[in-house]
């Protein structure tokens, strides 16, 4: 059985999702997780700018030639995973609901932003928007 290649991209220099991404692990029969920072990798931002897909506002998860967005990615990302470890059990049982996953990752999302805006954190703006380079 050949396992899939499975690419995380995300913005490492946000704490949480540095955080999350470091812990988070996918089962051996699903694949092999590639966390990929979206800051030093341009080919595949270039894909995710071309879907219109704001990298700032949510990480993307390419399992072989399938990308997913924000909440569907994460969601996506959970029935991957592992169920071993308090983390990553705790994420199956947050994030398996795609209707729980896309309830509570705008939330996620609000605190993430409210972090970067106190770290002083520059946006990656892969979409180019005029005047949206900070949090």
């Amino acid at each position: 059985m050949k396992l899939q290649n499975i690419d995380l991209v995300y913005d490492t220099e946000c704490p949480s999702c540095d955080f999350y991404c470091k812990l988070v692990r996918v089962r051996e029969s699903a694949g092999v997780l590639n966390l990929i920072d979206a800051r030093e990798n341009p080919e595949i931002l270039q894909e995710i700018s071309a879907r219109g897909w704001d990298i700032d506002e949510g990480m993307v998860l390419r399992v072989e030639d399938q990308l997913y967005y924000g909440s569907d990615a994460i969601h996506t990302l959970s029935l991957l995973g592992t169920r071993s470890g308090l983390f990553n059990r705790l994420n199956y049982w947050m994030f398996k609901s795609s209707n729980r996953a896309h309830l509570l990752y705008p939330l996620l999302k609000s605190y993430r932003g409210l972090l970067l805006r106190i770290l002083r954190r520059t946006r990656i703006n892969n979409l180019q928007v005029v005047g949206k380079d900070k949090f």
